[in-house]
């Protein structure tokens, strides 16, 4: 890992860390933007308790396809989700600028692997349009920022019951 992708996690790990000493109502607007592919998507900031780097994925016979495996975090085995493939994306070989964004859900730590990092952003209620109806259950609806389309999801739906029990 690069210097700068080192200096870049520890920044936005204390804007992280800043926010989550903010009230609760200021943490409903905020997200952790991050690119996969070509499109930028958005999952609010009180979901995410840390971004690292790559580590090791250990492989773990008879996951999902998705669930590329396990990382130890300080000591913490978490899953590690592909998004891309949870996406139904192509896959890509992981690089300098691959992150984890380790998220809660439900009191379960699980790493969502992603291209890279944007910004911690407001994106207030009145900018963000309803997901599609046939969307699935984890698109909570696009936000738009000037030209562009942030999908932004719903933390606690990123995976489902089952999906969630079976990593535990």
């Amino acid at each position: 890992m690069t210097d700068d992708k080192i200096a870049a996690d520890a920044k936005m790990n204390q804007v992280l860390d800043k926010l989550a000493s903010e009230e609760e109502d200021m943490l409903e607007s905020m997200y952790l933007t991050f690119h996969l592919g070509q499109e930028d998507y958005g999952i609010e900031v009180r979901y995410v308790t840390e971004i690292v780097g790559m580590h090791r994925i250990t492989e773990v016979p008879d996951m999902p396809d998705f669930v590329k495996g396990v990382v130890n975090l300080r000591g913490q085995v978490i899953p590690a989700i592909d998004m891309r493939i949870r996406f139904h994306m192509e896959s890509r070989v992981y690089d300098e600028r691959t992150c984890i964004v380790v998220v809660n859900i439900d009191g379960m730590h699980v790493g969502l692997v992603v291209d890279t990092i944007s910004e911690v952003r407001n994106i207030e209620e009145n900018t963000i349009s309803p997901a599609p109806s046939n969307s699935p259950a984890y698109i909570k609806g696009m936000a738009k920022i000037g030209d562009a389309v942030v999908i932004l999801l719903e933390g606690k739906r990123i995976l489902q019951e089952h999906e969630l029990a079976s990593l535990s």
